[in-house]
């Protein structure tokens, strides 16, 4: 049910953002609104309460994120519980039910082909086993990762990323993690808050919210975040960190090109931000210097295994400012000591023995063809991509809706993600999907696939025409 609840602020002392999240936990709390109930929008309730609508959407922003309340683009902010949920409240959306995509087109999120590595991991696991002796009984340090880390900056060669060393090198699991990590690290405070883009990687939301923090979105254009719009949040907000992925942003596949970048960073600097720049899905080569290189001292750079060799050896890595490599170190091995002896090992032989890198250069052809496949096919429409990207983006046709496009897709055997995927919590959504490319599959199902799609595409839905 709608709901025209007003609170009063009136006696409420402090920054009304928190007075009227106080108020809000209290009316769900007292059964004043009960779960289900549709909360004002924050323009209607800002004007209410004589507030700007950003106090309002602050406040609703740290009840939904206690699991008071639920938010969906385009539905609006309902009450959920009437007391706060313990941990996460959602999954990543990257974690896939095998018996949902079974049969299916699955381009929610890029899945790499098997170009070697199965032979490769067991070629590299039977060289290691003559090496496995009474070290691997005791708990793993940081201080046995040093030839990994030296092998991951020799990996990285052909990225301009700026002075590093092993010294420099944090080892974790997976990109996921070490976002997990910086945030760890950089973040002060009992809500601090951290900037990305308006359309931005869920996985950095969750990120954030498990460190705390509130995400504040900013808007982007053609090239990725604006200059302007970021100073603006800067001022408002009083940020920590700035999340960002310049070379490959995910959904747009927008790229910045160097003015913006250094306009970026001289913001950054300006305001004195901690910056972490993810770059698991930038191309191998690339003659753009990476934020790192421009700003070496506040800039952590994360990579991964994930997008290029291997999701499943969960092997990832951040590339620290200078002078800060000892303590993400250390806040790794607070967090989980150092990675486990089998991964460090078997990562390291695929580094040292030249097969990763045969496996990435596999990956790299097989991907690039089949996104050929896709410009191929949905080039014809508004579709957004890159070289060297295993994703783009599709601004639907007059007459679609993201959430319909998705659905009828699914119908048809294909899953895409709709961009309410990437959006922040009241943020905009534009009526876009991203398509991943899907290297696990047959070139003629996923031909198929992409067809119903084109298919599809110039053929709306008769009642959603307009």
């Amino acid at each position: 049910m709608d709901t025209t609840w007003t609170p009063s602020l009136a006696n409420d002392a402090g920054p009304k953002y928190l007075a009227l999240s106080r108020a809000l936990r209290e009316a769900i709390r007292a059964g004043e609104l009960p779960e289900g109930s549709r909360l004002p929008t924050v323009r209607d309730l800002a004007w209410r309460l004589d507030v700007t609508p950003g106090t309002v959407s602050r406040a609703y922003q740290i009840v939904t994120q206690e699991g008071l309340l639920e938010a969906t683009v385009g539905r609006g902010t309902y009450v959920a519980a009437r007391a706060p949920r313990l941990g996460p409240t959602q999954p990543l959306f990257l974690e896939r039910d095998p018996g949902v995509a079974q049969g299916r087109v699955d381009l929610r999120s890029p899945q790499l082909p098997d170009v070697g590595q199965s032979v490769a991991f067991s070629q590299a696991l039977h060289r290691i086993a003559d090496q496995i002796g009474p070290d691997w009984l005791d708990y793993p340090s940081q201080r046995d990762g040093k030839p990994l880390r030296e092998a991951v900056c020799r990996w990285l060669e052909a990225r301009i990323i700026g002075p590093a060393s092993a010294e420099d090198v944090t080892l974790t699991h997976g990109g996921q993690n070490a976002i997990n990590l910086v945030l760890a690290i950089c973040l002060r405070g009992d809500r601090p808050v951290v900037l990305t883009e308006d359309l931005s990687y869920p996985g950095f939301r969750y990120a954030a919210r498990l460190a705390r923090a509130e995400v504040v979105g900013v808007e982007m254009d053609e090239e990725g975040m604006r200059p302007d719009a970021l100073e603006a949040a800067c001022r408002r907000h009083g940020p920590q960190v700035l999340f960002l992925t310049p070379d490959t942003q995910n959904p747009t596949t927008a790229r910045m090109g160097l003015e913006r970048r250094m306009q970026i960073i001289a913001i950054a600097r300006n305001f004195d931000l901690q910056v972490i720049e993810d770059e698991c899905y930038a191309p191998f080569i690339n003659d753009q210097p990476a934020l790192r290189a421009l700003a070496p001292e506040r800039v952590w750079y994360v990579g991964s295994f994930s997008k290029s060799v291997s999701a499943a050896l969960r092997f990832g890595f951040v590339v620290c400012p200078t002078g800060m490599g000892e303590a993400g170190r250390l806040t790794a091995q607070h967090g989980f000591f150092a990675l486990s002896k089998a991964v460090c090992s078997l990562c390291q032989d695929l580094l040292l023995s030249g097969q990763a890198d045969e496996i990435r250069q596999g990956v790299q052809r097989e991907m690039g063809d089949r996104l050929t496949m896709m410009v191929n096919r949905l080039g014809a429409f508004d579709l957004s991509w890159q070289s060297g990207m295993p994703f783009a983006w599709l601004r639907l046709p007059m007459g679609w809706r993201a959430s319909t496009f998705t659905r009828m897709a699914e119908d048809e055997g294909v899953l895409v993600r709709s961009a309410d995927q990437y959006a922040l919590i009241h943020g905009r959504a534009p009526n876009a999907v991203r398509l991943a490319v899907a290297g696990n599959i047959p070139r003629q199902q996923y031909e198929a696939g992409l067809a119903s799609l084109a298919h599809m595409l110039p053929r709306p839905p008769m009642d959603m025409a307009v």
